[in-house]
């Protein structure tokens, strides 16, 4: 039982690949929470793809004891969040469960757009923000340079903040020294009714649902009956315990404290992220503000490459859902791909992680359909419908207006490259609302379409500014567009995996780009077949495959032409007679790669 003066909890916010794990790796092992036997790189990333890629997909806590200069002895609640903005839900409940942040700047990089996108949300939470200046032992490091652009960007005052190096260990004392100074302790009372926060939910196979809670007021203790107000349901709570980072058994948890409890619950789904637990017996009033529901973003199918594995797919894909409660999805089928789901997911990293982990954790061959967005259609008998995929949308006459969803997206780049950029979102339809300068770098404001964001905007951005330029979004409500669905047929039959929607001036581009692709992909026939992208009843592209000849004339040795040209003939004959029944096989390797579709 920790006095509650001496609790002190914090996140780590900053941009993808500043130091937040590497630095959470070091304050575990200052305040000796794991043995240097015990320590591995990036403790808190738990997933093989976590470690792998180098990023943090699920936000994680631990709980540390420090003693500082003043000889006391506090309790720090860290959380290590992820800083990618398709994970930009797991920042926000993390933040919530918090009273300050460390907020981690690259000292050769600078404050990018993902570190303010960060600093805004813990602002909006009140939050005591502390900038550390990390990676200061790089060459190409400039500490003073980006203090200013602290003090300048965010507003923040950046004098005082810590100069470290978290992978070789300089300035972490001073760091653990202005939490416990700076950080205020979490407030409470004690002797109210429980009331406790749902920050995050997982299943563990041995534990089933570990639910992970902030205590706000009351204590939550072993053996007491817990309601969960939103859900409504009832459980008993049969372990309470915190992270350090290997878990620990308490008998109670006190205001201010974050830790884990299990009550025996086996779906994830009946704990709702943010809800409030409170007891059976004198229930708090009222619950805690929650957090705003999670809307998926991109929806693509996922179809089994080999139809028998749908079921081992649909068993996977619900395990999956016990631990990632941003991801949905509905059951779908397809003419051309069989049996399958239509998942719906933050974005195109997060899909990527989704599709990474089933083909790795439930070994699962996959297809993927084009990912898109969510279009609102009105329709001429006044009808609404939200549309997920492309291959349901209703003819173009019983359509009024088609919205689609827009964002405001914020980039910072190097000068030398703001040409290039403004070019790209200029093409994908985006309206330019603001370009200023801090220091050298460029931070221009768009509003762009997400439909033009979601298909491979941030690959493109990348590689025209070398890695150079980051990117924020916030979604900004939908807005009426001239947009049609686009049909793909080979040999005149549609292919309904492959349609899309297009903004209609960007349609004919497309459909020669996919007329291309698909030429190049689909193996010759013995007849020709025609590649044709369509919008309703109009070809808008078209490429042919020629046809493998076999040589009929090879067993005429001279004499007379007519033989040869009867021959002939007759070949043409067989040839249009197979065109009328003969089936095109297209490979699975074309569908990946065609939908796969850049910009090359």
């Amino acid at each position: 039982m920790t006095e509650q003066s001496k609790i002190r909890n914090f996140s780590i916010i900053a941009h993808i690949d500043h130091g937040k794990s590497t630095l959470a790796d070091r304050l575990i092992q200052h305040t000796g929470g794991l043995t240097d036997r015990e320590m591995s790189e990036q403790v808190l990333d738990n997933m093989d793809i976590e470690k792998e890629r180098g990023i943090t997909i699920k936000a994680q806590t631990v709980r540390l004891n420090y003693t500082a200069k003043n000889g006391e002895t506090y309790e720090l609640s860290l959380m290590d969040t992820p800083g990618h903005v398709d994970f930009a839900y797991e920042v926000s409940r993390s933040l919530a469960a918090c009273e300050g942040a460390l907020l981690i700047v690259d000292a050769a990089q600078g404050v990018e757009a993902q570190t303010l996108a960060n600093v805004y949300q813990s602002i909006e939470y009140d939050h005591e923000i502390l900038p550390v200046i990390n990676k200061i032992d790089l060459p190409a490091a400039d500490p003073d340079k980006v203090k200013a652009e602290i003090e300048d960007i965010i507003g923040l005052p950046a004098d005082d903040a810590v100069l470290a190096s978290a992978k070789a260990g300089i300035g972490i004392e001073d760091i653990l020294e202005q939490i416990v100074t700076k950080i205020p302790p979490p407030g409470g009372d004690r002797d109210a009714p429980l009331k406790a926060m749902l920050v995050d939910s997982w299943y563990d196979p041995y534990l089933g649902v570990v639910i992970l809670v902030r205590v706000i007021d009351g204590v939550l203790k072993k053996g007491q009956r817990v309601k969960f107000m939103q859900a409504g349901t009832e459980h008993l709570v049969d372990r309470v315990g915190c992270m350090r980072p290997k878990i620990e058994q308490l008998s109670e948890l006190g205001p201010g404290e974050v830790g884990f409890i299990t009550a025996q619950i086996k779906e994830v789904a009946q704990t709702a992220v943010g809800d409030t637990i409170t007891t059976v017996k004198g229930p708090a009033l009222e619950a805690v503000p929650g957090f705003k529901e999670v809307q998926p973003v991109v929806f693509c199918g996922l179809f089994p490459v080999d139809a028998a594995d749908f079921e081992k797919l649909r068993e996977s894909i619900s395990k999956l859902r016990l631990n990632d409660a941003s991801f949905s999805f509905e059951m779908e089928t397809s003419a051309a791909l069989g049996q399958g789901f239509r998942c719906g997911f933050l974005g195109l990293l997060h899909l990527e992680i989704i599709q990474e982990r089933l083909t790795r954790e439930y070994d699962l061959d996959l297809i993927t359909t084009a990912p898109s967005v969510v279009y609102r259609i009105v329709q001429t008998d006044g009808t609404e419908l939200f549309l997920h995929n492309p291959a349901d949308m209703p003819e173009a006459v019983k359509i009024a207006e088609i919205e689609e969803p827009w964002i405001n997206a914020v980039i910072y780049c190097p000068d030398e490259y703001l040409g290039s950029i403004l070019k790209l979102c200029q093409d994908r339809r985006g309206i330019q609302k603001n370009l200023t300068y801090v220091g050298e770098r460029a931070q221009v404001t768009y509003e762009l379409p997400l439909n033009e964001v979601v298909f491979d905007f941030y690959d493109r951005l990348k590689s025209i500014s070398r890695g150079y330029a980051s990117f924020d979004y916030e979604q900004i409500g939908l807005r009426t567009g001239h947009l049609v669905k686009m049909n793909v047929l080979v040999n005149s039959e549609p292919v309904d995996a492959l349609s899309m929607i297009v903004h209609r001036d960007a349609a004919e581009g497309r459909g020669r780009h996919m007329c291309e692709r698909l030429k190049d992909l689909i193996p010759r026939h013995l007849f020709k077949i025609p590649v044709q992208a369509a919008i309703g009843g109009k070809v808008v592209a078209r490429e042919t495959i020629s046809a493998m000849r076999k040589d009929v004339t090879a067993k005429c040795y001279g004499g007379d032409i007519s033989r040869k040209k009867k021959l002939l003939e007759k070949q043409k004959k067989g040839k249009a007679k197979m065109r009328e029944y003969g089936n095109v096989a297209i490979p699975q390797e074309a569908f990946i790669a065609a939908l796969k579709m850049g910009e090359e």
